[in-house]
């Protein structure tokens, strides 16, 4: 998917905060300011948003991770559902601090969960009192809201997505420590230290936040795609020279 300056007028991916919050490192990417509120420069944008999408791309074609990042309320259900389109692992909820630093621990939760889960499934939980079944589906609940989200991961992520990077600095502080590259939407009056591929813009929009998402996920599925085309084409071209020969 390409996205276009226009797709990000319409979005509103140019309006930033108010000029008195804003943040010195993010004047490269600011255009000018109109009735007290900074204007991002999407002539800046759009190529960095492109390089992200590319990067991505690559990523996912070499069967790599990459965890979405999106705790406010308007980002939630929007990073849930992106990345649960191009099957990958996401946080909404609440950042929890370890998340990566102490991924150890965080998959003896994943396994908890998947042991509770089986035990829904088998009806096992049943077995149990209407009390203590009722404890269990609660801290099933509170898990999925939790952890659910990277139960399926398999290990750290390659990369991470992450809408609003102010708001999610937890992740970025692990990310950094263990040399996890950060893609993020940097508005105005965040800092863009510490992510690897900074998008100028929006990041309290709806809309924006729904572009910056479907072009991500978008990014890992079509990555994914060159990826099976490039083994078909492979196997045809090791096909061919023999069919030539038998025929021969």
């Amino acid at each position: 998917m390409s996205v276009t300056m226009r797709q990000m007028l319409e979005a509103g991916v140019h309006f930033g905060h108010q000029t008195r919050y804003w943040n010195p490192k993010m004047a490269e990417y600011i255009f000018g300011d109109r009735n007290k509120i900074h204007i991002v420069n999407l002539e800046k944008t759009l190529p960095l948003f492109e390089e992200a999408m590319k990067y991505t791309r690559t990523l996912a074609a070499n069967k790599g991770r990459i965890l979405f990042v999106g705790t406010k309320r308007q980002a939630r259900d929007i990073v849930k559902e992106e990345a649960a389109r191009a099957g990958c692992a996401y946080v909404n909820h609440r950042w929890l601090g370890g998340m990566l630093t102490n991924f150890k621990t965080v998959k003896q939760s994943i396994k908890r969960l998947h042991d509770f889960e089986a035990m829904l499934l088998d009806g096992s939980l049943e077995k149990f009192g209407k009390k203590e079944a009722l404890g269990y589906k609660r801290e099933i609940e509170k898990l999925e809201r939790s952890i659910g989200g990277i139960k399926d991961m398999g290990g750290l992520p390659d990369a991470i997505f992450i809408i609003d990077v102010g708001h999610e600095s937890g992740a970025i502080t692990e990310a950094a420590k263990l040399g996890i590259p950060v893609i993020g939407v940097v508005d105005t009056n965040n800092s863009p230290d510490g992510v690897a591929y900074v998008i100028p813009g929006n990041d309290d929009s709806s809309r924006a936040i729904r572009l910056y998402a479907r072009g991500m996920a978008d990014a890992v599925l079509e990555g994914r795609e060159n990826a099976i085309a490039e083994i078909v084409k492979s196997a045809q071209e090791e096909t061919t020279p023999a069919e030539v020969a038998t025929a021969e």
